[in-house]
């Protein structure tokens, strides 16, 4: 895991909850730490990592991430035991 993900993990994990992050940067970020995405339909991606699978949207039309979907992606990475 290179600095900018390690940022971004950092970013998702702080509290109070940011909603600017890019989406880009949280699939870079989940790419790195091994996870396996693969692409559903519309704007859905499959993400598997460390025995732990989820579903989240890609934001449209902007490219941050809301404060909801940062909460689901810090659940998602803490029961895959990824933490800052």
């Amino acid at each position: 895991m290179n600095q900018k993900q390690r940022r971004t993990l950092e970013a998702v994990f702080e509290d109070p909850v940011r909603a600017n992050i890019p989406w880009r940067d949280i699939e870079e970020l989940l790419e790195a730490a091994g996870a396996e995405i693969s692409a559903g339909a519309g704007s859905r991606i499959r993400v598997a990592l460390n025995g732990v699978r989820a579903v989240f949207h890609r934001p449209h039309p902007q490219k941050e991430t809301d404060k909801g979907a940062v909460r689901s992606v810090r659940r998602f990475l803490t029961e895959a035991q990824v933490t800052p």
